[in-house]
Parts: C-alpha cells; sequence; structure tokens
C-alpha cells in the first residue's frame, strides 16, 4: 500500500455544549473521518476540570478522574465518561486513526481546602519585580480528592508542590504571589519578564516529588488509555528541561514510537526554534506565525503580500517540526487569544495548508463543523473536498509561483504510487486573474478542471506539461486531472 497524507484534526471547539456526547459522537464519527482523509484526532482533555461538566478541560481539577468518580457535582466531564472516552480511542483504532491526547501539566484549579502561607507579591507585567515582603496570605492548594480516594494514585497536593497563586481568600485579592522560598523558572517564555505563571495553582516542576508522580501518572494515562501521543498545552509556562525528560520516560515505556506537539504561543519564529532546540527537537510545536500571517492577509482587504504568506514561519524555516492550523480553540471569538481567520480566506488558508509537501497541518472542528454559539457556519463542503485532494492527488514535487502581491499558486507533481495525482492551486486576496504553470511530463497533454466548483473552464495542459490556471477574486481554485471525482 501506497503512503498517504498524514492529516490532524483538532476534534472539538471551545463552546460545545456540556452535554457530555463529545466521545460517543467520536465514536460514531470514526468512519467518516477515516474515509475523508484523517489520520490523526487531537481529542480534548479528559480529565475532570474545576468547573465540573462546564469546564472545557482546561481548569485542571484531578488528572486521574477521566469521567469515572463523583467530583466537583458530576461523573462525567463536559465529554462524557471514562468507559466512553476508552471506548472512542478503540473505535478509531479500529478505524486506523492514531489519537493525541490533551495534557495540561502547567496548573491545577479547583482545590478542596485552603492553607496558610508566606508569599511575595510580584508585578503582573514583570514577574522579577516584587512589590511586597513576604506576608501571610490564605490559598487554594490542597488537593484531596475526596470523591476519588486513593484509587490510582495516594498523592495529594499542597502549597509546597506550587510555585504561587493569583488569589489570597483572606482578603479577596487578585494578584501574582510567589510562595515565600519559592522561585519563577528560569527557561521560560520572557513575556511580563518571565511567564512562568498563567493560573491557577501554578505546578512546581522542580519539586522531585511532582515529577515523580507526573511521570507515573503518565504511564499510567498511556496505559489506561492506549493513545499515540500528546499535544502539550502551554509548553512556554513550563521550564523547557521537563518534557524532554518526562517524554523519554514515557517512551521507554511504551511500545509505540510517541508524537508529541506543543503549543507555545509566540509568533515570534526564533523564540519558536529556540525553543526546538531547547528541547532537543523531542516535539513539534504549532506553527502560530503563520496563523497570524493568514488572519493578517484575510483582514487586510486585499493589502496583504501573498508573496510573504510563509515568510517568518515555522513550516518554512523548520517544516518537519511544523504543524500547521488555520484555527483553534483559543483564536475562537470572545477567547483570550482570538484572532479568527474571516470566512472568505479560510479555503485558502486551508489550501496553503493541505496541499503542500511541508508540514502537518491540523483541520479545526469549529470550521468543519461550525460553531452555533457564535453562528458561524460549517466549511464540511468545501473541507471534504480539499482533504480529498490531499488524501489522493497532493503528492510529488512542489514548484511555486510566489510572484505576485495577490495571485499566487503553486503545482505538484503526483507521484507513481497515487495514480493521476498530482494538482495546481491559484489563488488571490483580491482581483482573479491566472498563472503560467508547470504541472510536470507525467501530466502533460491532459485537461485540467477546478474541483472546488468556483470555475467551470477546464484548463489544457501542453506536451512540456504547461498550462494556464485562472481563480476568481478574493478565492481559490484547485486544479486536478479531469475525470477525478472528490465528492
Amino acid at each position: 500500500m501506497p503512503s498517504n497524507n498524514i492529516t490532524m484534526m483538532q476534534y472539538f471547539e471551545w463552546y460545545l455544549p456540556s452535554d457530555s456526547t463529545l466521545w460517543n459522537k467520536i465514536t460514531n464519527d470514526a468512519k467518516h473521518l477515516e474515509n475523508i482523509g484523517i489520520t490523526h484526532l487531537w481529542l480534548p482533555p479528559a480529565y475532570k476540570g474545576a468547573g465540573g461538566v462546564n469546564d472545557t478541560g482546561y481548569g485542571v481539577y484531578d488528572l486521574y478522574d477521566l469521567g469515572e468518580f463523583d467530583q466537583k457535582g458530576t461523573i462525567p466531564t463536559k465529554y462524557g465518561t471514562k468507559d466512553e472516552y476508552i471506548n472512542s480511542i478503540k473505535v478509531l483504532h479500529d478505524n486506523n486513526l492514531k489519537v493525541l491526547v490533551d495534557i495540561v501539566l502547567n496548573h491545577k484549579m479547583g482545590a478542596d481546602e485552603t492553607e496558610d502561607v508566606l508569599a511575595i507579591q510580584d508585578d503582573s507585567g514583570n514577574r522579577n519585580i516584587s512589590l511586597t515582603d513576604a506576608k501571610p496570605i490564605k490559598v487554594w492548594t490542597k488537593y484531596t480528592f475526596p470523591g476519588r480516594g486513593d484509587n490510582y494514585s495516594n498523592f495529594k497536593w499542597n502549597w509546597t508542590h506550587f510555585h504561587g497563586v493569583d488569589w489570597d481568600e483572606n482578603t479577596g485579592t487578585a494578584a501574582i504571589y510567589k510562595f515565600y522560598g519559592k522561585h519563577w523558572d528560569e527557561n521560560v517564555d520572557k513575556e511580563n519578564g518571565n511567564f512562568d505563571y498563567l493560573m491557577g495553582a501554578d505546578i512546581d516542576l522542580n519539586n522531585f516529588d511532582v515529577v515523580k508522580e507526573l511521570k507515573e501518572w503518565g504511564k499510567w494515562y498511556l496505559n489506561i488509555t492506549n493513545a499515540d501521543g500528546f499535544r502539550l498545552d502551554a509548553v512556554k509556562h513550563i521550564r523547557s528541561e521537563f518534557f524532554p525528560e518526562w517524554l523519554e520516560n514515557l517512551t521507554e515505556n511504551s511500545d509505540k514510537k510517541l508524537f508529541t506537539v506543543g503549543e507555545y504561543w509566540s509568533a515570534n519564529i526564533d523564540v519558536l526554534n529556540s525553543y526546538i532546540e531547547k528541547t532537543n527537537g523531542c516535539m513539534s510545536l504549532f506553527d502560530v506565525p503563520l496563523h497570524y500571517n493568514f488572519y493578517r492577509a484575510s483582514t487586510s482587504n486585499g493589502e496583504f503580500n501573498m508573496s510573504q504568506i510563509f515568510d517568518g514561519t515555522l513550516v518554512k524555516t523548520n517544516p518537519e517540526k511544523a504543524v500547521t492550523f488555520v484555527d483553534n480553540h483559543d483564536t475562537e471569538l470572545g477567547q483570550a487569544l482570538e484572532s479568527w481567520i474571516l470566512d472568505w480566506f479560510k479555503p485558502l488558508a486551508y489550501s496553503l495548508i493541505l496541499l503542500r509537501k511541508d508540514g502537518f497541518p491540523c483541520v479545526f472542528y469549529g470550521d468543519y463543523y461550525g460553531v452555533p454559539e457564535k453562528e458561524i457556519p460549517s466549511k464540511q463542503n468545501i473541507l471534504d473536498i480539499l482533504l480529498r485532494v490531499r488524501k489522493y492527488f497532493a503528492y510529488g514535487e512542489q514548484y511555486d509561483y510566489f510572484n505576485d502581491n495577490n495571485i499566487i499558486g503553486f503545482t505538484r507533481l503526483g507521484d507513481y504510487d497515487h495514480p493521476n495525482s498530482g494538482l495546481a492551486v491559484v489563488m488571490s486576496d483580491k482581483n482573479g486573474g491566472s498563472i503560467h504553470m508547470n504541472v510536470g511530463k507525467n501530466l502533460a497533454n491532459t485537461v485540467f478542471y477546478d474541483c472546488t466548483g468556483n470555475l467551470s473552464e477546464t484548463v489544457y495542459v501542453d506536451n512540456d506539461g504547461n498550462g494556464i490556471f485562472y481563480c476568481k477574486d478574493g478565492s481559490v481554485s484547485v486544479w486536478i486531472k479531469q475525470g477525478q471525482n472528490v465528492n
């Protein structure tokens, strides 16, 4: 069997209803996902959050409760029960899909009890500056998990397992509090002077007992879920030495090669490449700079220089480590990192990540199925076309025609393992037009058609594989060999 392109889908969005049905939906959707060309599914955090059934998963309360124990007012999580979760992964595996699980090890929230500690208030804009001497505060840092007890682990968390918090229960004051005798980790992002602290109770990943417990938990989690890899949350806030050690420990205890992608939210390509180097290449990263290029292009009224769409991106400078995406749960409307790509540009952006040779593309659930909460419609029709083109035709050498500010294109010449493969893509963020491009000798003397349906005309390719390919205003046309059906 020929090797097909790999394609990820992020199978959730922020505003999903809190009805505990997602795991079952995945089970029912597995065959469809395989058919359209998805090979990897990124699932949301599966453990109990501080917000109970309404928690999207990032307000981590109990890493061992996957929807099994009565905690935070519910047994199931927002997405379902532990049994449904495990079953959904099994069904995905049965349908040849690999599973990436979302891991959040930066913080905990929703503690069971308070403790009195000494803490220093730091400047929220520069955590290297202390505003007060050590003073007594009351903090939510005791995690005893009364609903779970000692099942799976008897480890109980207290203030010594954290660096600091953002709330003093005594005074009802929100601020950045660093526990007396503790220090923010150095090898983290330098935003705010030091961006170790993000939210909740910040886990101290220098604490020997914490690191030991998280290694044991990781092995337990892999054994329970049989996952194929990880999406690591908020890695810029965690000392860079931690994950290489943690992942190496898990790999030594796994019988499979684990794929890992980290979320390092920075548009600075030098920062991303530096992190990859510091972590010994143990993980890929999401291509945040490319997302912001898409955002600027979609909001620039045709004034963005499309020939520079890949400038300063991870997929251009370090393609083997780039997971490309258009939008995700954090960039949705109303979220902290809101930078939603406008609808008209979505087909262009997805063509640029799905049909090219570099990067590991990730399709967003909110684009594929829509976001009803924000009245954003599904783009399944066009995405199904692009996904099938990726699955069957996006192979072979690639030639770029990025010579104009508005109209750009590229071709793939196809390969022998995928019959009739090869394609031509033309897009414009302003006025439509055409580009003279070459699709190679294998596709010479053939007729091409625009499988997106944006144009009804056909293009004849001459003896040398040359043709003139078109697109309309503010749109993309994907040209493949006539007679090949992607519906």
